[in-house]
Protein backbone atom coordinates (compact mmCIF):
# COMPACT_ATOMS: atom_id res chain seq x y z
CA UNK A 1 0.00 0.00 0.00
CA UNK A 2 1.18 3.41 -0.80
CA UNK A 3 1.98 6.33 1.49
CA UNK A 4 -1.05 8.29 -0.20
CA UNK A 5 -3.63 5.14 0.34
CA UNK A 6 -2.81 4.95 3.96
CA UNK A 7 -3.51 8.86 4.38
CA UNK A 8 -6.71 8.53 2.44
CA UNK A 9 -7.48 5.36 4.44
CA UNK A 10 -6.96 6.89 7.94
CA UNK A 11 -8.20 10.68 7.32
CA UNK A 12 -10.85 10.37 5.36
CA UNK A 13 -13.53 13.17 6.12
CA UNK A 14 -16.05 11.38 7.84
CA UNK A 15 -19.55 11.85 9.18
CA UNK A 16 -18.33 12.65 12.41
CA UNK A 17 -15.26 14.83 11.42
CA UNK A 18 -18.51 16.38 8.96
CA UNK A 19 -21.00 16.84 12.40
CA UNK A 20 -17.87 18.58 13.81
CA UNK A 21 -17.28 21.08 11.62
CA UNK A 22 -21.19 21.48 11.18
CA UNK A 23 -21.36 22.06 14.60
CA UNK A 24 -18.60 24.66 14.70
CA UNK A 25 -19.91 26.03 11.84
CA UNK A 26 -23.72 26.85 13.50
CA UNK A 27 -22.15 28.19 16.42
CA UNK A 28 -21.79 31.89 16.74
CA UNK A 29 -18.66 33.44 17.74
CA UNK A 30 -17.96 36.48 16.94
CA UNK A 31 -14.76 38.00 17.65
CA UNK A 32 -15.03 39.11 22.05
CA UNK A 33 -18.23 36.61 22.49
CA UNK A 34 -16.61 32.88 21.66
CA UNK A 35 -18.11 31.56 24.37
CA UNK A 36 -20.60 28.65 22.16
CA UNK A 37 -17.48 27.95 19.92
CA UNK A 38 -15.26 27.99 23.38
CA UNK A 39 -17.41 25.17 24.78
CA UNK A 40 -17.20 22.66 22.03
CA UNK A 41 -13.85 22.85 22.18
CA UNK A 42 -13.22 21.91 25.41
CA UNK A 43 -15.91 19.69 25.11
CA UNK A 44 -14.20 18.08 22.08
CA UNK A 45 -10.23 18.32 23.71
CA UNK A 46 -10.15 16.73 27.14
CA UNK A 47 -10.18 13.61 26.52
CA UNK A 48 -7.12 13.93 24.55
CA UNK A 49 -4.67 16.32 25.64
CA UNK A 50 -3.21 16.38 29.10
CA UNK A 51 -4.06 19.95 30.45
CA UNK A 52 -5.96 22.99 29.34
CA UNK A 53 -6.93 26.38 30.52
CA UNK A 54 -9.01 29.32 29.08
CA UNK A 55 -6.27 32.71 29.94
CA UNK A 56 -7.49 35.81 30.44
CA UNK A 57 -8.33 36.59 26.96
CA UNK A 58 -10.70 33.76 26.22
CA UNK A 59 -8.37 31.41 24.64
CA UNK A 60 -8.17 27.82 25.23
CA UNK A 61 -5.18 26.90 25.58
CA UNK A 62 -4.36 22.94 25.61
CA UNK A 63 -0.92 20.67 26.32
CA UNK A 64 -0.11 17.36 25.23
CA UNK A 65 3.13 16.51 27.06
CA UNK A 66 6.68 14.47 25.47
CA UNK A 67 7.68 11.72 26.79
CA UNK A 68 11.02 13.20 26.76
CA UNK A 69 12.97 16.18 28.42
CA UNK A 70 13.85 19.16 26.94
CA UNK A 71 11.48 18.54 23.96
CA UNK A 72 10.82 20.68 21.00
CA UNK A 73 8.13 22.98 21.63
CA UNK A 74 5.42 23.03 18.97
CA UNK A 75 2.94 25.64 18.67
CA UNK A 76 -1.05 25.00 16.34
CA UNK A 77 -2.52 28.00 16.45
CA UNK A 78 -6.24 28.13 14.82
CA UNK A 79 -8.89 31.09 15.48
CA UNK A 80 -12.23 30.68 17.12
CA UNK A 81 -13.83 33.95 16.07
CA UNK A 82 -15.81 35.21 13.30
CA UNK A 83 -17.29 38.54 11.43
CA UNK A 84 -20.13 39.53 12.57
CA UNK A 85 -21.67 43.14 14.02
CA UNK A 86 -22.30 44.49 17.49
CA UNK A 87 -25.75 46.38 18.09
CA UNK A 88 -24.73 50.37 18.72
CA UNK A 89 -28.20 51.95 18.92
CA UNK A 90 -31.88 51.56 18.69
CA UNK A 91 -33.64 53.52 16.30
CA UNK A 92 -37.09 52.20 16.99
CA UNK A 93 -38.49 49.28 18.66
CA UNK A 94 -36.44 46.00 17.12
CA UNK A 95 -34.54 48.34 14.73
CA UNK A 96 -31.19 48.53 15.66
CA UNK A 97 -28.09 50.37 14.05
CA UNK A 98 -24.93 48.32 13.95
CA UNK A 99 -21.20 48.16 13.38
CA UNK A 100 -19.38 45.45 11.77
CA UNK A 101 -16.95 43.78 13.67
CA UNK A 102 -14.20 42.59 11.59
CA UNK A 103 -13.65 42.99 7.62
CA UNK A 104 -16.77 42.70 6.42
CA UNK A 105 -18.19 42.55 2.72
CA UNK A 106 -21.16 45.17 2.77
CA UNK A 107 -21.79 44.99 -0.74
CA UNK A 108 -23.66 41.84 -0.11
CA UNK A 109 -25.42 42.82 3.36
CA UNK A 110 -28.79 43.78 2.03
CA UNK A 111 -31.29 41.21 3.40
CA UNK A 112 -29.37 38.81 4.71
CA UNK A 113 -30.88 36.97 7.59
CA UNK A 114 -29.25 37.37 11.23
CA UNK A 115 -29.00 36.29 14.68
CA UNK A 116 -28.48 38.24 17.69
CA UNK A 117 -27.66 37.98 21.30
CA UNK A 118 -27.11 35.08 22.96
CA UNK A 119 -30.94 33.74 22.70
CA UNK A 120 -30.21 33.86 18.61
CA UNK A 121 -32.93 35.94 18.06
CA UNK A 122 -34.07 35.73 14.31
CA UNK A 123 -33.70 39.31 12.54
CA UNK A 124 -32.71 40.69 9.45
CA UNK A 125 -30.68 43.60 7.50
CA UNK A 126 -32.94 45.67 6.04
CA UNK A 127 -32.35 48.91 3.23
CA UNK A 128 -34.81 50.94 1.40
CA UNK A 129 -36.75 48.62 -0.94
CA UNK A 130 -35.34 48.84 -4.34
CA UNK A 131 -38.46 50.22 -5.73
CA UNK A 132 -38.54 53.16 -3.80
CA UNK A 133 -34.79 54.09 -4.15
CA UNK A 134 -33.28 56.45 -6.21
CA UNK A 135 -31.69 55.85 -9.48
CA UNK A 136 -27.83 56.63 -8.15
CA UNK A 137 -28.90 54.67 -4.71
CA UNK A 138 -29.74 51.43 -7.17
CA UNK A 139 -26.03 51.76 -8.84
CA UNK A 140 -24.15 51.54 -5.44
CA UNK A 141 -23.70 49.09 -2.31
CA UNK A 142 -26.24 50.72 0.38
CA UNK A 143 -23.08 51.95 3.36
CA UNK A 144 -24.19 50.32 6.08
CA UNK A 145 -24.44 53.05 8.45
CA UNK A 146 -27.84 53.09 6.18
CA UNK A 147 -28.26 49.81 7.17
CA UNK A 148 -30.45 48.05 9.99
CA UNK A 149 -30.84 45.01 11.44
CA UNK A 150 -34.87 44.80 12.08
CA UNK A 151 -35.56 41.76 14.68
CA UNK A 152 -39.36 43.45 15.34
CA UNK A 153 -40.81 45.18 17.78
CA UNK A 154 -41.73 42.02 20.11
CA UNK A 155 -38.18 41.53 20.60
CA UNK A 156 -36.72 44.66 21.47
CA UNK A 157 -36.36 44.48 25.28
CA UNK A 158 -34.66 41.22 24.61
CA UNK A 159 -31.41 43.00 23.60
CA UNK A 160 -29.36 46.12 24.49
CA UNK A 161 -26.79 47.96 23.16
CA UNK A 162 -23.44 46.18 22.78
CA UNK A 163 -24.86 42.65 22.04
CA UNK A 164 -23.43 40.51 19.17
CA UNK A 165 -24.69 39.10 15.88
CA UNK A 166 -23.89 36.99 12.96
CA UNK A 167 -25.32 35.37 9.97
CA UNK A 168 -27.43 33.47 9.97
CA UNK A 169 -26.55 31.09 7.48
CA UNK A 170 -26.37 27.04 8.50
CA UNK A 171 -24.03 24.61 7.34
CA UNK A 172 -24.63 22.18 4.37
CA UNK A 173 -22.62 19.75 2.58
CA UNK A 174 -23.47 19.76 -1.30
CA UNK A 175 -21.65 17.03 -3.08
CA UNK A 176 -17.72 17.47 -2.72
CA UNK A 177 -18.65 21.02 -1.46
CA UNK A 178 -18.78 22.60 2.20
CA UNK A 179 -21.28 26.00 2.66
CA UNK A 180 -21.26 27.55 5.76
CA UNK A 181 -20.81 31.06 8.19
CA UNK A 182 -17.37 31.12 9.77
CA UNK A 183 -15.69 28.31 7.83
CA UNK A 184 -13.21 30.63 8.44
CA UNK A 185 -11.39 29.47 10.51
CA UNK A 186 -13.64 26.83 12.06
CA UNK A 187 -12.07 24.46 9.39
CA UNK A 188 -8.64 25.27 11.22
CA UNK A 189 -10.49 24.81 14.86
CA UNK A 190 -12.25 21.65 13.90
CA UNK A 191 -8.83 20.46 12.63
CA UNK A 192 -6.40 21.34 15.75
CA UNK A 193 -9.56 18.98 17.56
CA UNK A 194 -8.70 15.98 15.08
CA UNK A 195 -5.45 16.52 16.09
CA UNK A 196 -5.29 16.67 19.53
CA UNK A 197 -6.60 13.01 18.85
CA UNK A 198 -2.95 11.92 17.47
CA UNK A 199 0.74 10.96 19.17
CA UNK A 200 4.11 12.38 18.92
CA UNK A 201 5.32 11.50 22.14
CA UNK A 202 9.00 13.36 21.66
CA UNK A 203 6.95 16.87 20.74
CA UNK A 204 5.72 18.82 23.63
CA UNK A 205 2.62 20.32 21.37
CA UNK A 206 0.89 23.29 22.71
CA UNK A 207 -2.55 24.10 20.93
CA UNK A 208 -4.00 27.67 21.14
CA UNK A 209 -7.89 28.14 20.18
CA UNK A 210 -7.29 31.82 19.62
CA UNK A 211 -9.40 34.65 19.96
CA UNK A 212 -9.99 37.93 18.32
CA UNK A 213 -8.14 37.28 15.27
CA UNK A 214 -10.35 38.93 13.32
CA UNK A 215 -9.82 42.39 14.83
CA UNK A 216 -5.84 42.52 14.97
CA UNK A 217 -4.84 38.99 15.87
CA UNK A 218 -4.64 40.09 19.72
CA UNK A 219 -5.18 36.38 21.38
CA UNK A 220 -2.51 34.69 19.38
CA UNK A 221 0.03 37.17 20.59
CA UNK A 222 -0.85 36.66 24.80
CA UNK A 223 -0.89 32.45 23.49
CA UNK A 224 2.35 32.53 22.32
CA UNK A 225 3.63 34.54 24.90
CA UNK A 226 2.40 32.11 27.10
CA UNK A 227 3.27 29.13 25.33
CA UNK A 228 6.75 30.61 24.06
CA UNK A 229 7.02 27.67 21.50
CA UNK A 230 9.95 26.72 19.77
CA UNK A 231 8.28 26.80 16.60
CA UNK A 232 4.63 27.46 15.31
CA UNK A 233 2.02 26.08 13.00
CA UNK A 234 -1.05 28.48 12.16
CA UNK A 235 -3.91 26.47 10.67
CA UNK A 236 -6.57 29.17 9.07
CA UNK A 237 -8.57 29.74 5.89
CA UNK A 238 -7.55 31.80 3.03
CA UNK A 239 -9.38 33.64 0.17
CA UNK A 240 -9.52 31.93 -3.09
CA UNK A 241 -10.25 34.07 -6.10
CA UNK A 242 -9.85 31.40 -8.51
CA UNK A 243 -12.85 32.30 -10.85
CA UNK A 244 -11.85 32.58 -14.52
CA UNK A 245 -10.47 36.12 -15.74
CA UNK A 246 -13.48 37.94 -17.17
CA UNK A 247 -11.99 38.30 -20.70
CA UNK A 248 -12.01 36.01 -23.27
CA UNK A 249 -8.81 33.96 -23.45
CA UNK A 250 -6.69 35.66 -20.70
CA UNK A 251 -6.47 33.47 -17.67
CA UNK A 252 -6.86 34.46 -14.03
CA UNK A 253 -3.00 34.55 -12.70
CA UNK A 254 -4.51 36.28 -9.61
CA UNK A 255 -5.92 34.01 -8.11
CA UNK A 256 -4.53 34.12 -4.33
CA UNK A 257 -5.03 30.07 -4.39
CA UNK A 258 -7.62 27.59 -5.75
CA UNK A 259 -10.29 25.28 -4.50
CA UNK A 260 -9.41 21.57 -4.95
CA UNK A 261 -5.44 22.41 -5.09
CA UNK A 262 -4.76 21.37 -1.31
CA UNK A 263 -4.41 23.40 1.39
CA UNK A 264 -2.30 26.60 0.75
CA UNK A 265 0.85 27.23 2.26
CA UNK A 266 1.75 30.89 3.40
CA UNK A 267 5.07 32.20 1.60
CA UNK A 268 4.24 35.97 2.58
CA UNK A 269 1.28 38.12 3.68
CA UNK A 270 0.39 41.83 4.66
CA UNK A 271 1.83 40.88 8.10
CA UNK A 272 4.45 37.98 7.89
CA UNK A 273 7.27 36.51 5.93
CA UNK A 274 7.16 32.92 6.68
CA UNK A 275 10.32 31.41 7.93
CA UNK A 276 12.04 29.44 5.08
CA UNK A 277 12.90 26.97 6.85
CA UNK A 278 9.41 25.67 7.89
CA UNK A 279 8.63 26.08 4.40
CA UNK A 280 11.03 23.79 2.71
CA UNK A 281 10.03 21.27 6.11
CA UNK A 282 6.21 21.75 4.67
CA UNK A 283 7.22 21.32 0.73
CA UNK A 284 9.50 18.44 1.65
CA UNK A 285 7.14 15.96 3.63
CA UNK A 286 3.86 17.05 1.30
CA UNK A 287 5.78 15.77 -1.32
CA UNK A 288 7.38 13.09 0.55
CA UNK A 289 3.39 11.60 1.33
CA UNK A 290 2.04 12.68 -2.17
CA UNK A 291 -0.65 15.79 -0.08
CA UNK A 292 -1.41 18.28 -2.64
CA UNK A 293 -0.48 21.69 -1.67
CA UNK A 294 -0.49 24.97 -3.50
CA UNK A 295 1.44 28.04 -2.09
CA UNK A 296 -1.07 31.11 -1.75
CA UNK A 297 0.36 33.75 -4.05
CA UNK A 298 2.12 36.71 -1.41
CA UNK A 299 -0.30 39.82 -1.06
CA UNK A 300 -2.43 40.84 1.59
CA UNK A 301 -4.38 39.43 4.44
CA UNK A 302 -2.64 37.73 7.38
CA UNK A 303 -3.38 35.05 9.75
CA UNK A 304 -2.28 34.89 13.60
CA UNK A 305 0.95 34.15 11.92
CA UNK A 306 1.27 37.64 11.92
CA UNK A 307 1.32 38.30 16.06
CA UNK A 308 3.10 35.21 16.95
CA UNK A 309 6.37 34.91 15.08
CA UNK A 310 6.81 38.73 16.67
CA UNK A 311 6.14 37.36 20.25
CA UNK A 312 9.25 37.30 23.07
CA UNK A 313 12.44 36.85 21.26
CA UNK A 314 10.64 35.62 18.42
CA UNK A 315 9.21 32.68 16.62
CA UNK A 316 9.94 30.51 13.48
CA UNK A 317 6.14 30.76 12.38
CA UNK A 318 4.32 29.89 9.10
CA UNK A 319 0.66 29.41 7.99
CA UNK A 320 -1.59 26.79 6.05
CA UNK A 321 -4.89 27.06 4.77
CA UNK A 322 -7.95 25.85 3.66
CA UNK A 323 -8.89 27.30 0.44
CA UNK A 324 -12.61 29.11 0.13
CA UNK A 325 -14.11 31.29 -1.67
CA UNK A 326 -16.24 34.36 -0.42
CA UNK A 327 -14.22 34.90 2.60
CA UNK A 328 -15.87 37.28 4.97
CA UNK A 329 -19.56 37.08 3.72
CA UNK A 330 -22.47 35.27 4.49
CA UNK A 331 -20.81 31.57 3.48
CA UNK A 332 -17.64 30.18 2.68
CA UNK A 333 -18.16 27.74 -0.11
CA UNK A 334 -15.08 24.69 0.71
CA UNK A 335 -14.11 21.58 -0.67
CA UNK A 336 -13.95 18.44 1.64
CA UNK A 337 -10.76 17.17 -0.20
CA UNK A 338 -8.48 20.14 0.10
CA UNK A 339 -9.91 19.84 4.26
CA UNK A 340 -9.00 16.14 3.69
CA UNK A 341 -5.42 16.72 2.73
CA UNK A 342 -4.94 19.81 4.90
CA UNK A 343 -5.48 17.37 7.84
CA UNK A 344 -2.59 15.20 6.55
CA UNK A 345 -0.30 17.59 6.22
CA UNK A 346 -1.17 18.49 9.89
CA UNK A 347 -0.53 14.85 11.14
CA UNK A 348 2.96 14.37 8.87
CA UNK A 349 4.41 17.83 10.78
CA UNK A 350 3.13 15.57 13.95
CA UNK A 351 5.67 12.33 12.24
CA UNK A 352 8.50 14.25 10.77
CA UNK A 353 9.11 17.65 12.71
CA UNK A 354 12.19 17.74 14.89
CA UNK A 355 14.76 20.12 16.03
CA UNK A 356 17.42 19.84 12.99
CA UNK A 357 14.61 22.33 10.95
CA UNK A 358 15.64 25.17 13.52
CA UNK A 359 19.45 23.87 12.40
CA UNK A 360 19.38 24.93 9.39
CA UNK A 361 20.49 28.09 7.56
CA UNK A 362 17.41 30.44 6.72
Amino acid sequence: MTSEKILTSRLKINKAKLALLEKLSNAVGVSGCEDEVREIVIEEIKPYVDEYNVDAMGNVLAVKHASIKNALRVMFAAHMDEVGFMLVGEDDKGIFAFEPVGGIDERQLVAKPVVAGKDHIAGVIGAKPIHLASAEEKCHPVPMDSLRIDVSPANSGRLKIGDFATFATRFQLSGDSLFGKALDDRLGVASLIELTKKKADHLEILFAFTVQEEIGLRGARVAAYNFNPDLAFVVDSTPAFDFPAYEPGVENSRYNCRLGFGPAIYIADAGTLSDPRLIRFLTKIAEENHIPFQFRQPGGGGTDAGAIHLTRTGVPAVSISVPGRYAHSSILHAKVKDWENTLALLEAILNNVDRSILAEER
